[in-house]
């Protein structure tokens, strides 16, 4: 395994739509080496999910790590989520700070639904369904915001909260 480079804001990567994998890649060494590189990238960098343009790959594959039941592996391991389609599962919304591998050490508030569902092929190529809310499901659509060529600024309503994360943990962690 491998520590991946991780795509900053800027690299045209993150701006371009990804495409899907067909099914037959899936199961190939090089789809499944990516998918553990990016597990192992994403424990390296602290983060709880990672997208595949993040790592200069332009498919529609996420993996994400989070401890909510439903969101991440049966054996609580990371999901490796390919060519997902994601719905919102209610009408409310919450705001809230998110950050980013690709924008270190910037924080900001962004509103998003609070439940979604995902529909998508796991890492054997297998159909999962996941339903998310919260936490969970504020990854899962940040990480596939990225298989967009989206990033969590571009859904931000203010830049009011926009703010480093030295300053973050200074003056705003107390909301």
């Amino acid at each position: 395994m491998a520590i991946l480079k991780v795509a900053r804001m800027g690299h045209p990567v993150l701006r371009a739509k990804a495409r899907a994998l067909d099914r037959a890649e899936i199961g190939s060494p090089r789809v499944q080496q990516l998918i553990d590189d990016m597990i192992e990238t994403m424990f390296e960098y602290r983060g709880v999910g990672l997208a595949a343009p993040q790592v200069h790959e332009g498919l529609r594959l996420f993996v994400a790590s989070l401890d909510e039941e439903g969101a991440s592996g049966a054996d609580g391991e990371p999901v490796a989520v390919l060519n997902p389609e994601i719905v919102a599962a209610g009408s409310e919304a919450i705001e809230d700070w998110e950050g980013c591998l690709s924008i270190p050490d910037i924080r900001g508030r962004v509103a998003r639904p609070r439940t979604v569902r995902v529909r998508a092929l796991g890492r054997k190529g297998e159909r999962i369904e996941l339903d998310a809310k919260d936490f969970p499901a504020r990854v899962i659509q940040h990480e596939y915001d990225h298989l967009d060529g989206v990033l969590f600024l571009d859904r931000m309503k203010s830049f009011q909260s926009l703010t480093f994360l030295d300053e973050h943990a200074r003056y705003w962690t107390k909301d």
